[in-house]
């Protein structure tokens, strides 16, 4: 994300957005199609804020094939926060965000269908808290980057770490799901 203007609470505000590239690659999970889009936010003919959002889509996973084993998150931060999410706070955000994918608001389905454990906390929304978490320390942002590494359970307490401009989501077992990169002004 990149901040060219405040954007203003109250007044309507027009979002253009374009693909920018399509690619299909092989992983480690198999066949991949990637997609980044470019969305510009703008009040008033001015532009405020772009955002671009790389989509990854894949194949169902071969049941039996293990599960990937997740990075270990860092543990030198110099502020942490400690922050619950629970089933009415991920059905808001999915409805709020227009994401209607079951695995953040159908515990049935996410655990018998998905295999996670619980419902997962959307990468979005830890990103949102992490930027947050980057204002309160850093002031004002030019520019915000994000990347989730391993999904969070909703019946997990999210430990949210900064030190100087990297942030990072650790899990309570100590693996990291999401980095993050804030650029101050």
């Amino acid at each position: 994300m990149l901040f060219h203007q405040p954007l203003r609470l109250g007044f309507s505000a027009d979002r253009r957005s374009v693909c920018t590239a399509s690619e299909e690659k092989s992983g480690r999970s198999g066949a991949l199609g990637l997609v980044t889009l470019r969305h510009d936010i703008y009040q008033d003919a001015t532009l405020c804020l772009t955002e671009f959002q790389d989509l990854i889509y894949r194949e169902d996973s071969d049941p039996n094939a293990p599960a990937p084993q997740p990075a270990i998150a860092r543990t030198d931060e110099d502020n942490l926060q400690k922050t619950a999410f629970d089933t009415t706070l991920l059905f808001r955000y999915s409805a709020l965000t227009f994401n209607g994918h079951r695995i953040h608001y159908d515990e049935d389905y996410a655990r018998n269908v998905e295999g996670y454990s619980g419902l997962v906390v959307h990468g979005p929304l830890l990103a949102q808290y992490l930027m947050l978490m980057a204002q309160r320390l850093l002031g004002r942002l030019k520019a915000f980057e994000f990347r989730a590494t391993a999904p969070l359970m909703h019946w997990e307490t999210a430990e949210l770490c900064q030190r100087g401009h990297a942030l990072w989501v650790r899990a309570p077992d100590g693996r990291q799901c999401m980095t993050a990169t804030a650029t101050p002004l």
